[in-house]
């Protein structure tokens, strides 16, 4: 393992960040589970960044890629592409969005640079409205628009990025409020910044903040934001890369929520869908989509082969009701979570939705960020055999926990005990 360690670092940029002390190579996986070079089973609990959203070596989806491959992997968007009209129309057909019209990337990251890119022409404006703790991509304009100095190298930026109040509930200057105060100061500052610029092309929110360590405001604010957007004709834009395809148990997509006046204008997806292979995308209304008065294409985005297994993913998991499987052990893995944070004076919180928790960890007795000791859970929590994530704001110090969506209550439980028993042995 130390000589492929080796050899990655001399060949790959030194930002390009690895977990653990000594970096893991995931060999295969089936189900729940995967397996390293060294032939440790673990339990997954992240599932690739979230990405592996059913299931690993789901036979549905491999059956699907696999077949799909022996006819044709890829002609280009210039062509029609039966696979690519059929997940389309259930795309739009479950988005909520009216007279919808779906474009497929390959990332999450293309898909907020296409949103940012129609938005902006929509409305000819390149202000962009965005919350504070949030992440959005890696290219230059997604990271232009991200409010975690964490995953945001530089302040250059194609746009004008103006942050608000909301994502966090925990921290800031509202922390101290009700739901309903803090969402009133959020929508009171949120009306004071517009009269201090020229009117933004969009605001753009993760309904759950995903790297910000799953950090999400009281229900309802972005309803309340949509209020003070629509009088000024700016545009919402979702972005469920993260939060999409039912995670969340309690709604498909993660803005239905905030949902009192109507789906976002634009909604972007990703990784779940794929179940691992490279599927990212856009709804819009129509007349946002259609906005581009230029040529556009995708060489990559909805390739033949990766729309055969999003169409096959996205069958399995309303067939199977994965959604319902995510908040009903969602719901027994966070109470067994908080029971057994209950126990221990450096977890400040344990919060989430469904199959998308996380665990923040503070110094005891204090409000301080402890990111030392989740990089220790993470190495402890991987020595008996499960595999999580991490995250937060300033810091990285909130465990981030989403394991695949078909998750059994055993294995629920399986993972709360040796994560509890990781969180013991680093006090």
């Amino acid at each position: 393992m130390s000589e492929l360690h080796d050899r990655h670092r001399r060949v790959l940029p030194d930002w390009l960040a690895l977990y653990y002390e000594k970096p893991l190579e995931i060999t295969h996986g089936e189900g729940r589970h995967v397996w390293d070079a060294e032939g440790n089973r673990y339990l997954d609990f992240f599932g690739g960044i979230l990405t592996t959203m059913t299931a690993h070596a789901l036979p549905e989806v491999t059956k699907a890629v696999s077949e799909q491959a022996g006819r044709i992997i890829h002609s280009s968007t210039l062509y029609l592409n039966r696979p690519m009209v059929e997940l389309a129309e259930r795309i739009a057909h479950v988005s909520g969005i009216p007279d919808a019209r779906v474009f497929f990337t390959t990332s999450g990251t293309e898909a907020n640079d296409t949103a940012l890119l129609l938005a902006t022409a929509h409305r000819r404006s390149n202000t962009v409205l965005a919350m504070r703790n949030s992440y959005h991509g890696r290219s230059f304009s997604a990271v232009g628009i991200t409010g975690n100095r964490g995953w945001s190298p530089t302040s250059l930026s194609p746009l004008q990025t103006l942050y608000v109040h909301g994502g966090v509930r925990g921290r800031g200057p509202f922390a101290g409020l009700g739901d309903a105060e803090f969402i009133a100061a959020c929508v009171a500052d949120l009306k004071d910044l517009l009269g201090h610029t020229r009117a933004p092309a969009a605001l753009i929110a993760e309904p759950i903040q995903g790297v910000g360590g799953f950090t999400s405001p009281p229900d309802g604010l972005y309803a309340a934001f949509r209020e003070v957007l629509d009088a000024h004709g700016i545009l919402w834009i979702a972005d469920e890369v993260q939060t999409g395809w039912g995670r969340t148990g309690e709604h498909f997509w993660g803005w239905q929520a905030h949902a009192d006046n109507g789906p976002p204008d634009i909604v972007t997806f990703a990784k779940g869908i794929g179940n691992g292979m490279s599927v990212g995308g856009v709804v819009a209304r129509s007349e946002i989509m259609n906005c581009l008065d230029a040529n556009s294409i995708s060489t990559f985005g909805g390739t033949q082969v990766t729309m055969a297994a999003g169409l096959a993913n996205l069958n399995y998991l309303l067939e199977h009701d994965l959604q319902g499987n995510a908040r009903r052990v969602g719901g027994l893995l966070i109470e067994r979570l908080r029971a057994a944070a209950a126990q221990d004076p450096g977890v400040h919180e344990v919060r989430g939705r469904g199959l998308m928790i996380g665990v923040e960890l503070t110094r005891p007795g204090t409000r301080l960020a402890d990111p030392g000791r989740a990089a220790a859970v993470l190495e402890a929590a991987r020595a008996g055999g499960l595999l999580i994530g991490k995250g937060g704001g300033h810091d990285t110090s909130a465990l981030r926990i989403a394991p695949p969506l078909s998750l059994t209550v055993a294995e629920a439980e399986e993972g709360a005990a040796v994560l509890e028993s990781a969180l013991r042995s680093t006090l």
